[in-house]
């Protein structure tokens, strides 16, 4: 009987924290600045500077921890973490091991089996490293401390996870956690959230933990579910051919699906941690979690729950609007001003997203005015707009955020009212196509949509395709009776 694997998987998260200035000193956490330039003593790593920490760190770990469900270490220090990498100036990292700021938590996330709680081991605060830029033409590696002394905040998951589309769920909650909370954007393009997989295979009813292999250079989450496919089925092949899996450090290349040893995996005992002699230990107060946890924001479940009961939508596009705060915000003030909730969700949920995809923009990138939303929704329903005018008009709100109303007064785009003209047009165009008339006289009802776009051609887009279908329809059946 063919053997049968259970995957196995742990995350370590990196989440790149939104504070102005990095954790130890006063430099921009700005990204994409030039070389060098975001840089001083401190994280430049020189001899004699003296870290001071910052506290909004120190928040930001707290709201995340506490929206985790996390328990508090009311007396937390920071620890050396030693190893020597060009990236790293002052060869060692400062970090937590001993006593981190938070500690036994979970995330509960949705699976094809229900829901299913994912539990965290820690939190802990530390600062990043630099970058290196490796330059194939002049063949040397030039180093970037603008990112060294970022303030991270680094949550370490139990192996609690069994394949990819759990690791993604619970990445996706997390980051959406962050985004909510405002502590990190949680870009991966940029770096600012960065997850390694730990993941073992045994066999399935098993207990015991397999060996397990470290994946990095994870720039995305399509990345990040390939590469688990990829190391499963490595690790199943090694263990088929009765070879060892060695405990180690792997890098994912996600052009060739494959992944590269790097290193051996390093023990604690290999960075020879020892208490930070510079920073002295950090005492939380029960006042200071009660003013974080009393200032949490409404959380994405808890503001897509509100949305049904309260605008009275579906369950899918409450969680469509909720999955970016940003985009939350946008659509109640949209529906505040307007009074049409579930119009300007469909706004929101089909136009503005559709347009956010065809630009390969993110959703927090979108800057048009709610206000101007709202008046174009109004427009549209007091009948001055038809749909398709509605939507051209839409799209410049999008990229310019221009005035609909003034807008739609310069280029001439209001649909014309006078029911009189309309008459005449409708009368025109049953004129000009009799055997379409016979057509439908005789039972081919089919046909009203060309002669809908017929008037609608004659009027240049400006009627209102109600009025155009009920002047038609009274027409027809005028017709009918004369017959």
């Amino acid at each position: 009987m063919e053997k049968q694997y259970e995957t196995v998987i742990g995350l370590e998260v990196h989440v790149e924290l939104s504070t102005e200035s990095k954790i130890f000193c006063g430099c921009s956490t700005k990204f994409g600045g030039a070389p060098n330039t975001h840089t001083c003593p401190v994280c430049a790593g020189l001899p004699g500077a003296l870290p001071v920490l910052n506290k909004q760190v120190v928040e930001y770990a707290l709201a995340l921890g506490l929206a985790a469900n996390c328990q508090i270490n009311q007396y937390c220090k920071f620890d050396r973490k030693n190893y020597f990498y060009p990236d790293n100036p002052q060869n060692y990292q400062i970090s937590q091991l001993y006593l981190p700021i938070c500690h036994d938590g979970f995330l509960e996330i949705q699976t094809a089996a229900g829901p299913k709680k994912i539990r965290i081991h820690e939190m802990h605060m530390e600062e990043d490293a630099g970058k290196l830029i490796h330059d194939e033409w002049d063949d040397c590696s030039l180093v970037d401390y603008n990112r060294s002394g970022v303030p991270l905040i680094e949550i370490v998951s139990e192996p609690d996870m069994r394949n990819a589309q759990e690791v993604i769920a619970y990445l996706e909650k997390l980051r959406l956690i962050c985004q909510y909370l405002g502590v990190s954007d949680c870009k991966l393009q940029e770096g600012s959230m960065r997850a390694d997989v730990n993941l073992s295979v045994r066999e399935l009813g098993s207990k015991e933990l397999g060996t397990r292999t470290e994946m990095k250079n994870l720039n995305s989450f399509k990345a990040i579910a390939r590469a688990i496919e990829g190391e499963r089925a490595r690790q199943i092949e090694l263990l088929e051919e009765g070879r060892p899996v060695v405990q180690e450090t792997r890098r994912w290349d996600d052009n060739k699906e494959y992944s590269y040893a790097m290193r051996s995996k390093e023990d604690a005992k290999d960075y020879r941690y020892f208490p930070d002699p510079d920073l002295p230990p950090v005492r939380i107060s029960d006042e200071w979690i009660k003013r974080i946890r009393e200032a949490q924001p409404e959380l994405q479940e808890e503001k897509a729950k509100r949305y049904m009961e309260k605008y009275g939508l579906s369950d899918y596009d409450a969680g469509l609007l909720t999955q970016s705060r940003h985009l939350g915000e946008m659509f109640e003030k949209t529906a505040a001003i307007c009074q049409m909730p579930k119009k300007a969700a469909n706004w929101y949920i089909g136009e503005t997203l559709r347009l956010v995809k065809e630009e390969g923009m993110e959703t927090e990138d979108i800057s048009f005015s709610p206000e101007h939303l709202a008046e174009l929704i109004l427009m549209t329903d007091r009948g001055e707009l038809n749909n398709k005018t509605a939507k051209e008009v839409f799209r410049m709100i999008f990229t310019e955020d221009v005035d609909p109303v003034v807008y739609a007064e310069e280029k001439g785009l209001k649909t014309v009212l006078d029911t009189g003209l309309l008459e005449e047009t409708v009368a025109k165009v049953l004129e000009e196509n009799p055997d379409t008339v016979k057509q439908y006289l005789d039972g081919k009802t089919k046909v009203t949509g060309f002669l809908v776009g017929q008037i609608m051609k004659q009027m240049k887009g400006k009627a209102d395709p109600k009025q155009v279908n009920q002047l038609l329809s009274q027409k027809l059946k005028e017709a009918g009776e004369k017959a």
